[in-house]
This record gives structure tokens, sequence and C-alpha cells, in this order.
């Protein structure tokens, strides 16, 4: 921790340890008030407005900016999408039938309408059109992550100082706002047409009664880990890969694709050092349920309040 000319800094590891206090700041809230429960609001979202209030209090009073060290960031969201891609399967797709295919043409037509409104606003304020793409799908559709990979790229082809500002800044946004308008336009659409899964399928995070029961032994938290890393590597060889080609995409796309193209292609059969499957679905990926873990530790070690000016 430092402090220099009024700007408070927070190293990696007190980032990574006041995210998840955080974290467990937004359960105990949710515990303690059953209306953030009732309407599905997620702990990091409670956690981190009130961490947010905090800064934002203390910059208005004491006129210090506090600041967080954010590599462990970008470690974090390689991490969550890499778990993301581990737990894919395509017959999940090709199961999805109908509705999925009505869900990805509406997802389309929304970022249609999100690029155009983004750009609209842009240029009623005479900004450039990249501004109106870090509010639109930048950010809204591909959020913190997407938004931090890009932003980078923006600045220096469009002239944006401050894209990462912009992007994170639309990205929060977009995830406080759907935390907050989700969860109870959901309980009302549950409650007004009674709405009840048809079936009951086998969880995919988490543990159930039994798997909780056995417990996992730490050999299967290592494979789990192991997988992870093996996805990472590859990742990394395409992320190259594609940049020899001319085509750039964020580390964290290729490692989830890297996720997908190994539960995909490569047969349960096959064999690995551990002795096991992989660990797709498994107790041990699921434990603590390792993306969630990943994913709230990456919005909550993010938090901080910054002047944001639009510079173009």
């Amino acid at each position: 921790m430092e402090f220099d000319t009024e700007i408070l800094q927070f190293g990696p590891f007190l980032s990574v340890t006041i995210g998840i206090v955080v974290l467990f700041t937004g359960k105990r809230l949710n515990d303690v008030f059953r209306f953030l429960r009732e309407f599905s609001i997620p702990e990091p979202v409670t956690g981190g407005m009130l961490c947010s209030l905090l800064i934002a209090l203390v910059y208005i009073i004491a006129d210090i900016e506090i600041e967080f060290e954010l590599t462990t960031r970008d470690v974090l969201l390689v991490y969550f999408f890499t778990t993301i891609g581990i737990n894919s399967s395509l017959k999940d797709l090709i199961a999805g039938g109908k509705p999925l295919v009505i869900l990805l043409a509406i997802t389309i037509d929304y970022m249609i309408l999100q690029n155009l409104t983004g750009i609209s606003v842009a240029k009623l304020f005479g900004l450039p059109a990249a501004v109106g793409m870090l509010g639109g799908t930048v950010s809204l559709i591909g959020g913190h992550g997407t938004a931090i990979a890009w932003a980078p790229k923006i600045a220096e082809g469009h002239g944006v100082a401050n894209a990462m500002e912009i992007g994170i800044a639309c990205a929060t946004f977009g995830l406080i706002l759907a935390s907050i308008m989700g969860g109870p336009m959901a309980k009302f659409l549950i409650n007004r047409y009674n709405l009840k899964p048809e079936i009951s399928e086998p969880l995919d995070v988490g543990f159930s009664a039994e798997q909780e029961d056995k417990g996992v032994a730490y050999l299967d938290l290592l494979d789990a880990i192991l997988a992870i890393h093996v996805s990472i590597v590859l990742g990394f060889i395409l992320n190259s890969g594609l940049e020899i080609l001319g085509l750039e995409l964020p580390l964290f796309v290729t490692c989830l694709f890297a996720g997908i193209i190994i539960i995909n292609v490569i047969p349960d059969s096959f064999p690995r050092l551990s002795g096991t499957k992989w660990p797709s679905r498994k107790p041990a990926m699921a434990l603590s349920d390792i993306k969630s873990i990943c994913i709230d530790l990456f919005h909550n070690s993010k938090n901080k309040i910054k002047k944001v000016t639009l510079k173009t």
C-alpha cells in the first residue's frame, strides 16, 4: 500500500484481499436484508456498490483517490472464461434447439440496436463513433473483460485517450443495472405466470447433497487446476497463431475456445497424467464454484473511483 500525491494505491495482495472482504460483506448484507435475496441481487453487486460508495465518500471528503493494482484482475478473467469453456459441450447447444436459435436472434438484434444507440449518442455530443461502440456491445455484451481487452486498441487506433475508463464505466453501469432490474423482473414474471421447471436437471455448478457428503480430495482439486492451466496454455498458443494470421482476439477468448476444443474433441478415454477423465462438470471443478470465485473477485478487485472525462 502506497500513498503518493493524494492517491492511495493498493497492491495485488491487498486488492484481492479487499475483494474477498467485499464479497463476504455483500453476502452478509444479502443474509440480513430479505428483499436483496427476494430480488436475486448478486452478492458481489451488493458488496461492490457499498465499497464504491465508501470510496466515493473518501474521494469527496478527503480528496484522496483510491486505486487498486489490477494485474490479478486479468488473471482471474482468464481463469473464469477458461472454466466456462471446460464445462461447455456442443451437445448442450444441440439440445437448446429452437429456443436457443430464437434467443440468439434476439441477442443479435439488440447488439445492433445497442451500437446504433451508442454511436448516435456519441455523435450527438460530438464524440467519435468509437466512444459509442464502447458504450454499446463492447461493454454491454462483452462486459468488463471485452472492454478491458479492446480499450487500448481503441485508444491507439481512434484517439480516445480514456477508452479504458469509459469502457469500464459503461460495463459497470450495465452490470449493476442488469442485476438490479433483472432479479425483480424475473421474480415478477415467475410469480405472474407460475413458472416451474418441466424437469429436474442435475447441478452443473456447486454440489449435490451426495457429493457434498463425500467431499473432494485434494488431488481432485489439483486435477481441476491442471485442466484449467492446460487449457490456458493451449489458449496462449491459439492466440499467438491468430496474431500471426493478423487476427487479434483477447487472451480470455482463445482460452475459452481452448477449453471448448479439449472437452469436445478429446475423448474421455484419452489417457491423462492424473489417470482420470477430463474434470468437466465434476465436483472438483465446482468446488466452491471456481468460475464464480474468479468472476466475483474480478468484479470486486476493480472497484475504484476516478474522474472520467471524455477526451477526443
